[in-house]
């Protein structure tokens, strides 16, 4: 009996098999095999998928595109924050039927400079960076490559305009490492506030200006930013990845409020009063569509900014008192319009730029080493 039932067994095995054509592909439209796997991938970076910043921005993107238009997709965890480790992580993404590889961050830079040469058939959607060479001397973004950057500059002023209007006079900026994208947060903060305090005739903000020297959550950054706002500072600008983290427990704890980055992070602590974003999402599927279209813009390296959807303050979760959505639009209109014309890293020549070359005067920002 127990045969019979073997035999049995592997007959309806063998039978299924055959129905279902074997381990081979189904067919498409024109009869040829369709790869199995997933079309769309995306390499994390050394966060989590939901870590309220780069990875879960860009991957809200990814699932809203592809599951509006019926296309796998998957993301890919690297082991570590090295660049072997990430390219290991796009072989197998490659490996796995990837067409289009996604990778948000400056730390993939490296990366994807490698990566396009060795894949050529595969597209690439870098996130806030350019292709670039370990050492920086060569930058070179090939046709099956795009990068995408911000005006962080952009985003970092409607932040220091939306806080000013909203009473605040008394701002601190946290960064993490000095790095363009950071500098120019801070830098578009200060303009911005210093547009607010002109427009209401306040005749002095004080900015404490501080760069922490790296993206971590630290017991010494929560320090320094509870010293602050012992000093006084009423809001601080936590522009460093889990440097905001720190900064939010030293906002609960004295009753102060934070102003977010990248992406929404009311949700983080209730002390986040709006959020500098980036739009990460909207980016994302703006080159998916193109790709999808044939139209990859590959070669290119495209800013984003508020004409093209690529800064925001989160209006429908912020927590102002007399900043109203009616100047929310009439600024960032103002800055689609190109009417603001802004200060950034890359305006000094032959220089390092510094907080004295934005031409502040109701501003008094004070750098802290």
């Amino acid at each position: 009996m127990k045969k019979f039932l073997v035999l049995l067994l592997a007959f309806a095995m063998v039978f299924s098999l055959a129905a279902c054509g074997g381990t081979e592909p189904a067919p498409d439209d024109d009869g040829e095999p369709v790869a199995e796997g997933y079309e769309i991938a995306m390499i994390t970076d050394i966060g989590s998928i939901d870590d309220k910043s780069f990875n879960q921005g860009t991957w809200e993107g990814i699932v809203a595109y592809a599951e509006e238009n019926g296309i796998t997709h998957k993301y890919y965890k690297p082991t570590e924050q090295t660049t072997d480790a990430y390219l290991a992580s796009i072989q197998l993404a490659v490996e796995g039927g990837a067409k289009v590889v996604v990778t948000p961050g400056f730390l993939f830079e490296e990366p994807i400079f490698i990566a396009q040469d060795m894949y050529e058939d595969v597209n690439f959607i870098l996130i806030d960076g350019n292709p670039h060479n370990a050492d920086y001397t060569e930058f070179r973004t090939n046709d099956n490559a795009v990068g995408i950057v911000y005006a962080e500059e952009e985003s970092g002023y409607l932040a220091g305009y939306a806080a000013v209007k909203d009473g605040y006079t008394k701002l601190g900026f946290m960064g993490g490492m000095a790095v363009p994208a950071v500098v120019r947060f801070g830098y578009g903060f200060a303009q911005g506030a210093e547009a607010a305090a002109a427009e209401l005739g306040i005749p002095s903000i004080e900015l404490k200006y501080h760069y922490t020297g790296n993206f971590d959550a630290t017991p010494e950054t929560q320090t320094l930013a509870t010293s602050w706002y012992a000093e006084g500072v009423e809001v601080i600008f936590a522009c460093g990845g889990l440097v905001g983290n720190s900064v939010m427990s030293a906002a609960e704890a004295s009753g102060a409020a934070v102003i977010g980055v990248d992406v929404d992070q009311s949700s983080e602590s209730e002390t986040v009063i709006t959020s500098a974003m980036k739009g990460l999402a909207a980016s994302v599927q703006s080159a998916l569509e193109a790709y999808y279209a044939g139209n990859f813009p590959g070669g290119e390296a495209l800013v984003y900014g508020a004409a093209q959807d690529g800064v925001q303050l989160p209006m429908e979760t912020s927590k102002f008192e007399n900043f109203t959505q009616a100047d929310y639009d009439a600024v960032f209109a103002d800055l689609v319009a190109g009417n603001i014309k802004l200060v950034k890293d890359t305006d000094a020549s032959g220089k390092e730029m510094t907080l004295n070359d934005l031409g502040l005067s109701i501003v008094k920002a004070t750098l802290v080493e």
